[in-house]
């Protein structure tokens, strides 16, 4: 069975390839939820849609959201700037600093994971990594639980990352996430080229439905119809007004520089054109954390990139109404040592004892810090947040039900958070 649904992939993405002048390739992977599951007696919260912004190679918390000023030998040559609300963060993140009134800053993160892959890994999908099964992302999740909110694009959508922020796990392709490499080209060889003529498109369309129905009456098993499911939402997008959401040419000039000219910033900016046509779950990543060396120049670059897309994005959201209705996260998948090493041009390693993330919108109430981390940044002193807490709280934040449990092909069940309880009091 394994080599008939990889035959029919590869037959699908060469018929589209061959027949209709275009590729098909990246809706291969695109969401396409069914029915919900009803979270009855479940009080959610306020969001309709999830922007994550997932900061891969572990973001230092020391030199962010977590500053230890009275440690000199911890905190390095970071100083701290006053913010919109009534505590300080990062003088790397001036723009963001006027918008922390729409904020809460989780100083109490802690992970079991303190290697990036299997600390992207439980942060993208609550569970450890395991040899035996593929656990979905949560963005899968999302779409599983709560359904698509407009059927003619997709539900799910990865700007800039890997396999961790789409993959659907046992749910199956239907739910996983359609990859935009970059926000400026969009969503790659979903139209019609000029080459091929209306006439011959559909002529070519109505030969490959011909091909399918032969080979669906062959191989009448699920995966193969789930296939057929996908191709045709492929065909809908290519038609579907929508579309343009992912051509963010249509934004003007000013506001495409107050996002900042790099993929992360244009990213962010893609999010929030997809928000605005109900598109369900979009993450955004931004990778070059992994400050082993010369971390405070690293940490400085990297902070003038996230600080103008995030400011930009959350003031955005809340300018357009839609900031209450979006919960915007930045997480990552664990945080820097309180050590500096002299030997590594003050450099700081991996430390998932400790680290930071944010959460805005969607019901959060701003201005606040939750948790606490010891004088040195070390250890959780109060409030510990897991990943699995944070991926429950994104879905309280959207009223999804936390104990819907759902079975694996193997029988096996699984939860949303792996059962790991919401972090409620953030809310306003």
């Amino acid at each position: 069975m394994k080599a008939n649904e990889l035959d029919r992939r590869h037959f699908m993405i060469n018929s589209a390839r061959t027949f209709l002048g275009v590729s098909l390739s990246p809706m291969l992977g695109s969401s396409i939820a069914s029915a919900a599951i009803p979270g009855q007696g479940h009080n959610g919260g306020k969001a309709k849609a999830v922007i994550f912004l997932n900061m891969s190679g572990g973001m230092s918390h020391l030199d962010t959201f977590d500053l230890k000023p009275r440690k000199p030998e911890v905190q390095g040559p970071v100083k701290g700037i006053s913010t919109s609300a009534d505590f300080q963060i990062s003088e790397y993140l001036p723009e963001l600093a006027k918008q922390m009134h729409h904020c809460a800053v989780i100083n109490s993160m802690n992970t079991t994971q303190g290697a990036h892959e299997q600390g992207q890994y439980i942060l993208h999908r609550s569970y450890a990594q395991r040899g035996t099964i593929v656990h979905p992302t949560m963005g899968a999740w999302v779409l599983k639980l709560g359904g698509r909110r407009n059927k003619s694009v997709p539900g799910y959508v990865a700007v800039g990352g890997g396999e961790n922020a789409m993959s659907p796990g046992f749910f199956g392709s239907r739910y996983a996430g359609v990859p935009v490499l970059d926000a400026h080209s969009g969503l790659q060889d979903v139209r019609r080229p000029d080459s091929v003529s209306q006439r011959d498109y559909d002529q070519r369309l109505s030969l490959a439905d011909k091909m399918n129905a032969g080979f669906h009456a062959k191989f009448p098993q699920k995966k193969v119809a789930e296939y057929q499911g996908l191709y045709d939402e492929a065909i809908k997008l290519m038609r579907s007004k929508d579309l343009e959401g992912f051509d963010i040419s249509g934004e003007d000039q000013g506001t495409r520089e107050t996002y900042g000219d790099n993929r992360f910033g244009q990213g962010c900016l893609l999010a929030r054109r997809l928000v605005e046509r109900n598109v369900r779950y979009i993450e955004v990543s931004l990778g070059g954390w992994d400050t082993h060396y010369d971390n405070f120049t690293s940490v400085k670059s990297r902070c003038e990139t996230l600080d103008k897309g995030l400011a930009a994005l959350l003031d955005d959201l809340q300018k357009r109404g839609l900031l209450e209705s979006t919960i915007v996260c930045l997480a990552t998948e664990f945080g820097r040592t309180p050590k500096i090493v002299p030997e590594h041009q003050l450099g700081r390693d991996h430390h998932p004892r400790a680290f930071s993330c944010v959460l805005a919108g969607g019901g959060v109430n701003g201005g606040q810090k939750y948790g606490e981390t010891d004088s040195t940044g070390a250890r959780v002193k109060d409030k510990k947040v897991t990943p699995p807490m944070l991926n429950a709280t994104i879905a309280h934040a959207l009223g999804l039900p936390l104990d819907a449990m759902l079975m694996s092909p193997s029988g096996r069940p699984f939860w949303v958070s792996d059962k790991a309880p919401a972090v409620t009091e953030i809310f306003a």
